[in-house]
């Protein structure tokens, strides 16, 4: 059975140099993901696409940073970003499976997260839910994360939603070695 495609077809090797390039510095070596493939078929969506990667280290641990990307993907019912951030990024973010598993199933209550952790799922789905924080939320927030990180998780929600709607959008098909969701008990 063949692989089914995206809505918009991906770029096919041989890459032209610069994309090549690109896609070298992104994925280091490893084969580009078809997401990356879709985007960098148009130009000026490829741009401005990685202009807003965030593909930085920026003023968050790996840690915080996934947790933010995962719940920002599962929140979206986007299995394949998310899958691929997990498969990715779990193990070096010591992410434990009953974490991951929360990321999709649980929420800021989830006995897994650390205070700070509960406050940083809270944030992730009040942007989610309302695109602000509450007075309450924000002073959590801020209780345990400077003014950069905050900024940096408003813009990692963001930029991840963003993601979400191109791989739903587009009906990508999950990349072969990324993690699925969870299924509810």
């Amino acid at each position: 059975m063949s692989q089914p495609m995206p809505r918009i077809p991906p770029l096919d090797p041989p890459y032209p140099p610069q994309i090549q390039a690109q896609f070298d510095r992104i994925m280091r070596g490893a084969p580009p993901l078809l997401l990356f493939r879709v985007m960098a078929g148009h130009g000026r969506a490829w741009d401005k696409f990685r202009a807003g990667g965030l593909l930085d280290p920026g003023p968050l641990s790996l840690r915080q940073r996934e947790i933010v990307i995962d719940r920002t993907c599962a929140l979206n019912r986007c299995e394949y970003e998310w899958g691929v951030h997990v498969a990715i990024f779990a193990g070096p973010a010591k992410l434990t499976e009953d974490e991951v598993r929360a990321t999709v199933l649980g929420d800021a209550t989830s006995v897994c997260w650390s205070p700070a952790e509960q406050a940083l799922i809270a944030a992730v789905d009040a942007l989610h839910d309302r695109a602000t924080f509450d007075d309450e939320e924000f002073a959590d927030l801020s209780g345990h994360y400077d003014a950069a990180q905050i900024l940096e998780i408003m813009l990692l929600c963001g930029f991840y939603r963003t993601v979400s709607y191109l791989a739903n959008g587009l009906k990508l098909p999950l990349e072969e070695k990324a993690a699925r969701f969870p299924a509810a008990p």
